[in-house]
């Protein structure tokens, strides 16, 4: 299959990633993006609650972007995440690892009433403080597209897997290239 695809599904994250669109990933964009995230939830600026997702976004520059990359980089590239992104694309088990990890961290602060599911509200609300401009029609089908088994919820097995399958897949057909709220065809 043509990796036109999955190249569409990286430049697109990079583009949500670089929270302040200097056209890098910083540990500032992490922290944007936690503070995003957190006005979604509805948690106010400066609170505890809005602390501990900018530090689980922090986490995440940490352990998935820093420590892929040379001691002392302090900055990602557009292309060094295409890069570094692609190569663990193609391999299965980095890809399980580093981006089960990140849906686990992402599960924890999109999971608001604490039922070890994402309903689509959660989801919508939890998506909305990444990708500014969502409507919540658009996150009502990415949501039916990830709801495999239509029980109305995400499970975390089902979040997981749109998360791996986004970043992955070259499959044109993988429910998890919705995980955006973006149709593939559009990307």
């Amino acid at each position: 299959m043509s990796d036109d695809l999955l190249i569409a599904k990286i430049n697109h994250g990079f583009d949500h990633l670089d929270a302040d669109g200097d056209g890098l990933i910083t540990e500032r964009d992490h922290m944007l993006m936690g503070q995003s995230v957190a006005r979604s939830l509805g948690h106010r600026e400066g609170s505890e609650a809005e602390a501990v997702i900018v530090r689980a976004y922090l986490t995440i520059w940490q352990d998935l972007h820093l420590s892929r990359l040379p001691v002392g980089t302090e900055e990602v590239t557009r292309e060094q995440f295409l890069r570094t992104t692609a190569a663990v694309a193609d391999d299965p088990e980095a890809a399980r690892n580093c981006y089960g990890a990140l849906a686990t961290a992402f599960l924890t602060v999109a999971d608001a009433d604490r039922s070890g599911t994402i309903d689509a509200g959660e989801f919508f609300v939890f998506q909305r403080g990444h990708f500014a401009g969502l409507s919540r029609d658009d996150a009502d089908e990415a949501f039916r597209h990830l709801d495999l088994d239509g029980d109305g919820v995400l499970s975390a097995a089902e979040f997981q897997r749109a998360i791996i399958e986004y970043w992955t897949s070259r499959d044109p057909d993988a429910p998890g290239n919705w995980w955006t709220g973006v149709a593939p065809s559009e990307l």
